[in-house]
């Protein structure tokens, strides 16, 4: 899949989760390059192209990209996990910052009420607050 990323990000095997289209950008005769990836979905660059272009929001401009689509990580009740189903991911309430698994229960680019399906299930996550529940990873 190609896109376009900030000059300062476009680094191969960098990661980022594209958060959608700005407004800033509706104008934009590259708009349809920028706006074709998944709001909420993490991308892995694969490729940095010599193409670059100027850009309203990134200072450098951007350059040209290819990416892939990661799976990601996150925890959800074990009750009810199974390989291959899709969900409505919701985030583990939890307000203990310390917790080892913090970062699986509230992943990064994914927000109450996306869907997602369990491609995997990696296996159980102790938890302080005493909640079964599994690492899973999510497509």
């Amino acid at each position: 899949m190609i896109t376009v990323i900030g000059e300062r990000q476009a680094k191969v095997d960098g990661h980022f989760i594209y958060l959608g289209p700005l407004t800033e950008c509706k104008e934009c005769k590259l708009k349809g390059v920028c706006f074709n990836l998944d709001a909420g979905a993490l991308y892995r660059i694969v490729e940095v192209r010599d193409v670059k272009h100027e850009c309203k929001v990134h200072e450098e401009g951007v350059r040209v990209v290819k990416v892939e689509k990661e799976k990601m990580e996150g925890a959800v009740n074990k009750k009810g996990a199974l390989e291959g189903t899709t969900i409505t991911y919701e985030v583990i309430k939890c307000d203990n910052l310390g917790c080892q698994s913090y970062r699986l229960c509230h992943p990064l680019g994914i927000d109450k009420g996306h869907k997602a399906r369990i491609a995997k299930i990696v296996g159980d996550i102790e938890c302080s607050e005493g909640k079964k529940l599994v690492r899973v990873v999510l497509q």
